[in-house]
């Protein structure tokens, strides 16, 4: 009887304690103070360069704000980095240009950005063909 109620009490401790930490949460996402709820937001500017570590200004009605945000290096900078696309697989090499060719449709536009719906892309063939390599040089060697 005494073991039931001690697992009662501590079930009783734990759900107040997931509670409170539940609140915590919910304060810290309101801490800003801010009541507006249509954010229109610019595009992320790079500090240096034209890729990495940045921010995004945003506007609603009479406030402003700046997050920080990242541009990432190795991205297509013609569609930027606030419109996600999935792409379809690589089609064929062209004889007449040296290029292969490849569609995607747009998946996920962030932070309200103006994306276009159907964007193409494009990259040289390879003359090479790839093949993967047996093994290093001087391991598993005895």
């Amino acid at each position: 009887m005494q073991v039931r109620g001690l697992i009662l009490l501590l079930a009783l401790i734990l759900l107040a304690a997931t509670t409170e930490a539940g609140k915590n949460k919910k304060e810290k996402a309101k801490k800003d103070g801010s009541k507006c709820e249509d954010w229109r937001w610019g595009p992320c500017v790079p500090n240096s360069k034209d890729c990495g570590l940045g921010y995004r200004e945003g506007t609603c009605k009479d406030e402003s704000k700046k997050l920080k945000c990242k541009i990432p290096c190795n991205w297509k900078k013609k569609f930027g980095a606030d419109c996600k696309y999935k792409f379809e697989s690589w089609g064929g090499c062209s004889a007449q240009t040296g290029l292969k060719t490849r569609s995607g449709i747009l998946k996920k536009a962030l932070y309200n950005a103006q994306c276009e719906e159907v964007v193409s892309v494009t990259k040289p063939c390879s003359s090479k063909i790839k093949s993967k390599s047996k093994a290093k040089k001087g391991k598993g060697k005895d």
